[in-house]
């Protein structure tokens, strides 16, 4: 019997390659997209190992072969079916006609010589590079911001889960295609050096934006700008490695007089702020066997923060994460896990330091915050909870309350929901009206919600969307010749660097991890990055 653990990206490959049916929620069922992972059948199971070939990310174990940690996901995986015995009569919806589950797209004549431009290197990206593979003979060119490719897989996924991130080798296949151009280290925007939203339209048939949601939410509390206060997205990028993050959270050393508390706050209970805690509070000893930053690791070995609390506004049923990622929480080698309900349950004082001999996490639900203080820097946070105010000495506040996209100049953009103006993936201009041959998808499109699942079935439909308009003549065909495109962006951006440029960069961080016994050691450095291209600036 196989079974499917934590790492689970919901991709779905899984599913096709199953002879007997026996992983669910597929594609075309209720669940998928908001599941957190998938789930084989023990009972129909007939141990044949072609999920575990096909995973991307190296999520699918014979229950024999599993680790003490990993485990619990035979029975997790048993109870799946246990709790929806309808998934095995009839779940998925049936074509009444045919009879059967799969519904083969139409593929309609398209015409020759489509350009197509792609902003954005992450699953999205991936994923609608994949079916403009597969489904059309068109151009693709590829951007990214960065030198490398992976968007929040290299940049956002924890350095501590390894599995997530194997995704990206399916990506780095479509990469070497001959149809597609890699142009990395180029920006989409109006400023210097950049290329705009305009330029990509004159060049390109189609432009797809799969840029993500970036930018933190904010707290609209007194102190909020406090050094010492920070979010989870610029955390991430730092202990991530994102190129010009250098500083990192400026964590309250503490004096003799007014010692450091040892403790860290976390506003939110997404799976992000599950993941901050997570590398916060774990033994500096055991992130040392991952691809964290060198220089988070660095910061963490010296401050030593051994206690998290996670505040959540409603009760624990409405807290955001999954399942997955809170039971990997109790994984974590001599770290308690302690939840208080703001309301039934007595607050403990946290107006002292943390207890040095003891690591935890501590989820204090209904609790609300209301103001940040400290001079110069963060000491503390005034948090509401059913009994009244607390305050809760700190050296760190993170807020991890949501997610939205970051603007780009010259593309319509919804303020409000934090996410490109768009139709069904198809992008609106201030009018409301479509934008012949612009596309948005992903995060982007849709908000910050699913996770790589979502966004394969996200994609896949935008890219279909675009095949309908193709063939229906909604399109405006560029009238630049095919080269215009690269003599522009070799003039306007001094480092370009392609495909053979980030397999430079891939392969000596992967030396340097070598060297050390950890899987990669990331360049954080914008020129080391560009110079392990093969650029040399002059």
């Amino acid at each position: 019997m196989f079974v499917i653990t934590q790492s689970c990206c919901s991709d779905a490959a899984c599913v096709s390659v199953c002879p007997v049916n026996c992983i669910h929620p597929t594609p075309e069922e209720r669940g998928f997209g908001s599941s957190d992972i998938l789930h084989i059948d023990p009972e129909a199971c007939i141990d044949c190992g072609a999920c575990a070939d096909a995973c991307p990310v190296d999520a699918i174990y014979p229950a024999d072969k599993l680790g003490t940690r990993d485990k619990v996901f035979i029975d997790i995986n048993a109870d799946f079916y246990k709790n929806n015995p309808d998934v095995k009569s009839g779940w998925a919806p049936v074509d009444e006609e045919s009879g059967s589950t799969v519904n083969y797209p139409d593929v309609p004549k398209l015409p020759a010589g489509l350009r197509v431009a792609l902003v954005g290197t992450g699953p999205s990206g991936g994923y609608a590079l994949r079916t403009l593979l597969d489904r059309t003979e068109a151009q693709v060119t590829v951007i990214d911001k960065l030198p490398t490719p992976g968007g929040l897989v290299r940049a956002g996924v924890a350095p501590d889960h390894p599995g997530t991130k194997g995704v990206l080798r399916g990506f780095d296949l479509l990469y070497r295609d001959p149809r597609v151009t890699m142009m990395t280290n180029v920006t989409v925007g109006d400023g210097p050096g950049e290329i705009t939203p305009a330029e990509l339209a004159e060049h390109f048939d189609a432009v797809f934006y799969a840029v993500g949601a970036s930018e933190s939410r904010r707290l609209g509390i007194p102190g909020e700008d406090l050094p010492g206060s920070t979010s989870a997205t610029d955390l991430v990028a730092w202990y991530n490695g994102v190129p010009g993050v250098d500083a990192g959270p400026p964590l309250r050393r503490g004096t003799t007089d007014d010692p450091a508390t040892g403790r860290a706050v976390v506003v939110g209970t997404g799976n992000v702020a599950l993941d901050v805690a997570r590398i916060l509070v774990s033994p500096p000893d055991l992130l040392a066997t991952t691809d964290i930053a060198d220089r988070a690791l660095d910061i963490l070995r010296e401050q030593n923060v051994h206690e998290v609390v996670l505040l959540g506004r409603r009760d624990q049923a409405s807290a955001a994460y999954t399942a997955a990622e809170y039971r990997a929480l109790s994984e974590i080698p001599g770290v308690d896990v302690e939840v208080i309900d703001g309301l039934d349950d007595e607050v403990p004082s946290f107006a002292e330091p943390a207890d040095p001999a003891r690591r935890r996490i501590v989820f204090l639900f209904h609790s609300s915050p209301e103001e940040i203080t400290g001079d110069p820097q963060v000491a503390s946070i005034t948090v509401r909870t059913g009994e009244g105010r607390h305050h809760i000495a700190t050296d760190l506040v993170v807020r991890s309350i949501g997610y939205r996209s970051t603007p780009i100049p010259g593309v319509m953009f919804d303020d409000q929901r934090g996410v490109f103006g768009n139709v069904d993936g198809r992008l609106v201009d201030e009018t409301g009206g479509i934008v012949p041959g612009g596309y948005v998808l992903g995060w982007a499109k849709r908000g910050p919600s699913g996770g790589i699942g979502a966004n394969k079935m996200c994609a896949t439909s935008t890219v279909e969307d675009f095949i309908d308009d193709v063939a229906a003549g909604r399109l405006k065909r560029t009238e630049r010749e095919p080269g215009a495109f690269g003599a522009l962006v070799r003039k306007r951006v001094r480092t370009v660097i392609g495909y053979r440029g980030m397999r430079a960069i891939d392969r000596q961080e992967r030396r340097r991890g070598l060297e050390q016994g950890r899987p990669r050691v990331k360049f954080t450095q914008m020129a080391e990055m560009v110079g392990a291209a093969g650029w040399r600036r002059t």
